[in-house]
């Protein structure tokens, strides 16, 4: 069975910086892009970044462009996402996703995110003084 176990929530506060992981198991993790999407309290998914197969080519959301950097380890099936200067609006629910497409145009479109069904439990990370 897949499954994608995230971690490395967390409280931080606004300017901190948070790493979380998800690790991968039940399918070909290095033939796969891996992306990021997060659920804010009360709101809908939105899109955060994305990471191709073999983590050359990695893609973000304009707000977290220069603040957030996704990478991945085929060795390890994991994938992480390291978030730096976390605004107030960085607290959500953070959920990794495997994807056979990774670019912007697809991302980048709210009502395709709105459809994605994260498969893991997420992990919680909150930004607040």
């Amino acid at each position: 069975d897949v499954q994608l176990v995230e971690s490395g929530g967390g409280l931080v506060q606004p300017g901190g910086s948070l790493r979380i992981s998800c690790a991968a198991s039940g399918f070909t993790f290095s033939s796969y892009w891996m992306c990021c999407v997060r659920q804010a309290p009360g709101k809908g998914l939105e899109w955060v970044s994305c990471i191709d197969s073999g983590g050359g080519t990695t893609s973000y959301a304009d707000s977290m462009k220069g603040r957030f950097a996704i990478s991945r380890d085929n060795a390890k099936n994991t994938v992480y996402l390291q978030m730096n200067s976390l605004k107030l609006d960085g607290t959500a629910v953070y959920y990794c996703v495997g994807s056979a497409v990774g670019g912007t145009s697809f991302w980048g479109d709210a009502a395709v995110v709105a459809n994605i069904k994260p498969l893991g439990q997420g992990t919680q990370v909150t930004v607040s003084s």
